[in-house]
Parts: structure tokens; sequence; C-alpha cells
């Protein structure tokens, strides 16, 4: 038998073991049984459908520097209500606040572009020049079927500039082995007028199928710890449909399309998003078992379309002073149409991944004074972005306990500025930059090496990876100024090249369940934001290039006490230097630890646990990114929160929980601060609160 079929797979007791830890909850991640870009099929059957009594406070790292999870299972805090709000569960993530929903993940301090975010394999853009609709805001995690995040630049397969890592929701092409149908779905109820539903459903047979999926979503504001109400209210809803063709067992065609809208107020923001609208179509193809060499054949073509409408007068009253006096609105989009072809070769030690992917966006905006005057203006297209690329991924099973890991990828990244004027009212000028185009040429690559030891259950790795990133939108676009002595950020912003060494451990055996991941980088280039007064325009900003180092990690374990009880703890930390500067670099989430207690009997479970976050002292005053910048020094937390969970039969289960069961009143370090509209201080920046009490329940079925 060949190498390549005997790669090391969890032994009986290992996943007796690790099925023990999942079913206490606390501490729980589907493990990395196959390799981490495999797709196994969704099947009908009523073994898949059962629930099981738990609820997800911390996700586990499943394989070297790679998570998977299921973001249908209930969660602790409240179920998450976009994608960034859900990242939080995983050790490394934090999340820019500005509100109740709608966040911006954060990953090791590490922001923006430098994360790959994709759905079902495609990039959804958001349209705002200030991120207000972030990509992760048009997703809903319960929606997926599968979460994966690789960490690190250790991936070239999914896109260009992961400096920080890849972020992966997908929903799998569903089998049926004859006519059949299942339904899946939840209802979440909970404190400030929380109520979310969620639908799944899908019919087929042999030959193919239907899938729907939706979900609708809504709350009031909150009050935080002191009972201030906090403005945050959201009503949000995404339908989509995939129709299916499998001729046979390892082919699959599928044809998806999709809507979304809804609107969010911000304590953190000038305006508040009035309109999300989506729209999604794609199309793709799998073919698998091809032959001896040629394993699989993918191809992939999708169109992605965000409509955002900013404004200060559908969810609050415009303030009557200042810039922000009487209604405004601002309408933005941005069009994204990729495609994607990959096939994987397979040896006796060796499999390879090659393919190529393209993308092109373009990104328009219009205004006006006034409520809804805006829709009568013309749009005016600002920015065009292509990027075309190759790569491949290679495997070498090089012998039964070592495997080396390596990739290499070329991209050619470009952007044109539209824009011929630049500034707004008596500030407008000709934009020096108008109808030019800029390009380059950008490798990236990486190399891992994974040992499983001989005398324990434990996997070694280290991996050196290299990325050079493409400024995106946010960076070339929406600064005030360029670098000093430059005409523009367009102009002078130069692509960011990030070199990074990853390492880490884990181990597991029936009892314990235990990893730690560690890294250390260089930036060169990095790309900053320095932020000025300027008097009644609020703030303006400056982009420039830095360099930085970067280093921190996480670890986590979770231990079986007895065959009841469960213990289990993460720690993340993350630290940057401006080395240009001799700074702090900014936007770094403060260490950060969490610690669990379950218990599971029968068919009910119960849980416990405690956030712990230290506070920030490393800032850098009046420095960050297109969101959000260091204004203070934050002080440490703890918070405390119970769950329980009951199942009522193998297809319907209760989960209830109450988060931050003290009434604590706190804020986190990434923040945007309150705006003045809502009576936040003007000139003394604030930071938002977060959540008081707050009771949920939960109910999930499947049939």
């Amino acid at each position: 038998m060949s190498r390549i079929l005997m790669r090391r797979r969890p032994s009986a007791a290992s996943l007796r073991a690790l099925c023990a830890l999942t079913a206490l909850g606390g501490f729980t991640a589907v493990p990395a049984l196959a390799d981490e870009e495999d797709h196994s099929a969704h099947v009908t059957d009523a073994s898949v459908t059962e629930l099981a009594p738990s609820v997800i406070t911390a996700v586990a790292q499943s394989s070297p520097l790679t998570i998977v999870t299921d973001p249908k299972q209930p969660r602790q805090p409240i179920p998450a209500s976009d994608g960034a709000d859900y990242l939080k569960t995983i050790p490394g993530f934090s999340a820019i606040r500005n509100g109740g929903t709608n966040g911006d993940p954060v990953l090791r301090g590490m922001f923006g572009s430098r994360l790959n975010i994709l759905t079902n394999g495609t990039t959804m853009l958001g349209a705002c020049p200030a991120r207000m609709d972030a990509p992760t805001s048009y997703i809903s995690p319960e929606t997926y079927d599968k979460l994966t995040v690789v960490k690190g630049p250790e991936t070239v397969i999914w896109g260009p500039g992961a400096s920080a890592g890849t972020i992966r929701f997908d929903r799998e092409p569903e089998r049926f082995g004859e006519l059949g149908t299942r339904v899946n779905g939840s209802l979440v109820a909970g404190s400030n007028g929380r109520f979310d539903r969620v639908l799944d459903a899908a019919a087929g047979g042999q030959l193919g199928y239907v899938r729907v999926t939706g979900n609708k979503s809504q709350s009031d504001d909150y009050e935080d710890g002191s009972g201030n109400t906090v403005p945050s209210r959201w009503n949000k809803w995404n339908g989509d449909v995939a129709v299916g063709w499998t001729p046979d067992a390892d082919t699959v065609v599928e044809l998806t399309a999709g809507k979304g809208d809804g609107e969010a107020r911000y304590a953190g923001r000038g305006m508040d998003g009035s309109q999300f609208k989506r729209e999604s179509l794609g199309l793709r193809f799998e073919k698998s078992n091809i032959g001896e060499v040629l394993d699989k054949l993918e191809a992939q073509v999708y169109y992605n379309y965000a409509d955002h409408v900013m404004d200060n007068y559908s969810l609050r009253t415009p303030s009557g002073t200042g810039m922000m006096a009487g209604p405004m609105a601002s309408n933005v989009d941005r069009r994204t149409l990729g495609g994607r072809l990959a096939a994987t070769w397979r040896w006796d030690d060796f499999k390879l991944i090659t393919g190529v992917d393209a993308q092109t966006n373009e990104h328009r905006q219009r205004s006006g004074m006034g409520i809804n005057t805006y829709d009568d203006q013309p749009w005016n297209k600002d920015a065009v972005f292509h990027n075309y690329g190759a790569f491949g991924e290679l495997t070498w099973y090089a012998a039964d306990r070592d495997r080396v890991i390596s990739g290499v990828r070329l991209d050619r990244a470009s952007a044109k500025d539209y824009r011929q004027t630049t500034g707004s009212g008596m500030m407008v000028r000709p934009n020096p930059t108008a109808d030019d185009t800029r390009a380059d040429t950008l490798p990236s690559g990486f190399v891992r090496y994974e040992h499983d030891l001989a005398d324990t259950p434990t996997t070694l790795y280290a991996g050196l990876g290299h990325v050079q990133r493409f400024p995106d939108y946010w960076e070339l676009f929406s600064p005030n100024k360029g670098p000093a002595g430059s005409v523009n950020a367009f102009d002078s912003i130069k692509p960011e090249k990030t070199t990074q060494l990853d390492f880490g451990a884990q181990y597991e055996d029936e009892k314990l369940k235990a990893w730690a991941s560690g890294y250390v980088g260089v930036i060169r280039d990095y790309i900053l934001f320095d932020y000025m007064p300027s008097g009644m325009m609020g703030r303006t900003s400056q982009a420039r290039n830095i360099d930085a180092r970067i280093m921190g990690g996480e670890l986590g374990a979770a231990y079986a006490l007895t065959s009841n009880w469960t213990a289990d703890g993460t720690l993340a930390y993350a630290w940057g230097k401006n080395t240009t500067d001799g700074s702090a670099l900014p936007q770094m989430p403060p260490l950060e630890a969490r610690f669990g207690l379950s218990y599971e009997e029968g068919d009910w479970s119960a849980g416990g646990l405690w956030r712990v976050v230290a506070h920030q002292g490393r800032i850098a005053q009046n420095q960050g990114n297109v969101v959000g910048y260091d204004f203070d020094e934050s002080p440490g937390f703890a918070v405390f929160s119970l769950n329980g969970a009951y199942k009522l039969s193998k297809n319907l289960k209760v989960s209830t929980g109450v988060d931050n069961l003290f009434d604590k009143d706190y804020a986190e370090h990434l923040n945007l601060a309150g705006n003045a509209g809502f009576g936040y201080p003007a000139n003394d920046p604030e930071s938002i609160h977060e959540p008081g009490r707050t009771f949920w329940t939960k109910v999930d079925f499947s049939f």
C-alpha cells in the first residue's frame, strides 16, 4: 500500500476521547480527519443530524495552524449575529467594536485584507470607505456547514495577500442516497429584544438536490453594565438557494444565488448603515477520483455585489450642529467578479494542488444632502482593481511520521484611480493621479515541516512563510493624505511584505487534548494610518509605510477530569513594534485567557466560562488603521458566564445561557469610541462599553 494511503489517522482511543470532549462542550472543535482542503459532502442520514447537548465556549486547533469547526453549534456568548462575532470564539481573534453588530475581525493584531475571508470559495468585499460593512457583516455563520481558519501565511491556494490568515465559511454539497429531505433550523430569543430565525432545508435524490438557507436577525439597543443605553440595534436578513447536479458519486455541479439586506446603527460612527444589500451568484464544478495521478478537478466562477447606504437620519436624529448638522447620506457599491481553477495530483509520496484564480472589482459612490436625495445623483466610479494569480502547493509524505508542506504563488495586481477630484465642499481640488494605473507582480510562498513523535501522541511543526500584499481600496483611497512629500496614498503606498515563522505542538490522548502555537514575524512597508485633529473636519488620516516586528501565540488545553466533568482553558497574546519610529504597533489586542468547566449527564449539560482580559498599556497614540486608532490605554476586566443545554430528543435541543452574569461594566481595547451625535464627548474619546447581563435561549431542530 502506498504511503499516501497510510497517512496518520487518530486511533480508536483518540477518537473516543475527542468525542467525549466534544460532547462535554466547552472546548469544542471538529477533528481534521482529512486534508484541510478536501470537501466531504453533506450526507442526509439520521446519524449525522443527531444533536449533541453542548454549548461551545472556545474552539480548539484541529491540526497544525488549522482550526475547523461547525458554526451551527450553539456558542457562548449569545449566538453570533455576523462572521466577526463568531470568530471571536477562536483564540487569537478579536474585533474592532462599534456597537451591537458588524465589528471588524482582527487576528493576532492584524486587520483588513491581511485576512483573506471567503464564503463558499468566493470573495465578498464591502463598499464603505471606512469599512462600516466589513466583509464579515454579510455573513450569517449558522447558515454555513463548516468554518476553516488557517493562521499565518501557511497556504497559497485560496487567494492573494493572506499574510495574517485565511478564513473560509463553506456550505458542503448535498448527497442523497435516495429521494429524501432534511430540515435544520434554530430560534434564538434573548435580552434587548434579540430574536433570530434560521432555516436550512434540502431535498433531492441520487441525481441532484435543491438547498434553501435563510435567516433573519434583530436586536434593540443594549444596556451596558452601568445601565446606560448603547445605540446598537440592528435588523438583517439573508436568503440563498443552491441547485446541484450529482450524476455520480464523484461529480458535483452546483449553481447558487443569494440576496440579503439589513440596517444597523453604530454608537461609534457619525452615520448608521441603513442598507446592506447583497446579491450573489455562483457556479462550481468538482470531479474527484479521476485517475491514478490526476485525482480531482475544481472550477468556479462567481459574482458578488454590495450596495450600501450610510445616513444620519434613518436610525438617529441629525445633531443640528457641526459638519453633520442636517440630514445627509452616502451610497457606495462594489461589484466583484472572480473565478478559480484547481487540480489535485497524487503520487505515492506526494500530493500537489495547482491552479489559477482571478478577480476584478469596481467601486462607485454617490451622496446627497437631505433625506434620500442621494438616489437622484449619478454614480461616480472611483476605483477598479484586478488580480490574476497562479499557485502550487505540495505535500510530501517523507516518512510515516514526517510531512513537508510547501507552496508558491505569483500574483499580478493592479488598480486604476478614476477620481477626477479629491476632498469635499470648499476643499475640492483636482486629483493628481486621475486615470493613473499602478501595478505590481507579487510573489508569495511558504514551507512547513510536521513531525509525529514516536513515543507520545504529539505533533511538532514549524513553518516559514512570505507574503507580498498589494494595498487594498481602503489603504489607497480612504486616507486624506499619503506619506510626507507624496501627492496622495494611491501614488505612494507600497505593497506590504510579511515574513513570518510559525511553530507549535499538539498533543492528544484519552483524557488530554492540548496545543500551542507561536509566531515571530518581520513586516516591511507595513501600512500604518496616522490620525490628526483637523478643526471642523474632526480628524484627518495619513497613510504611510513603516517597518515592524510582530510576535505572539496561542495555547489551549481540555482535560476530562471524570467521565462527566471537563476543564479547559486558552490563552492568546499578540505583540508588535513599529521599528521605524521605535514605538508600539497600534491596535494590538491585550493578553486574553478563557477558562471553562462543563458537566454532562445523559441528555443535558451545564458549563461556565470565565473570560479574563489584561490591561493594555502598549499603545501608539492616534495611530491605527482605516477603521480605528489607539486613543487610550484600556483597563483589564473579567467576565463570567453560564450555560446549559438539554436534548429533548435526538433531533431537538434547547440551550440557554446568561452572559456577563455579574453585570460587569467594561469595554474592549479595540474600540471605535463613542460618537458625539449620541452624546459621547466630542474631544475626549470614550470607549463604547459592552452589554451588561444578557439572557438568551436557543432552540435547535433537525429532521
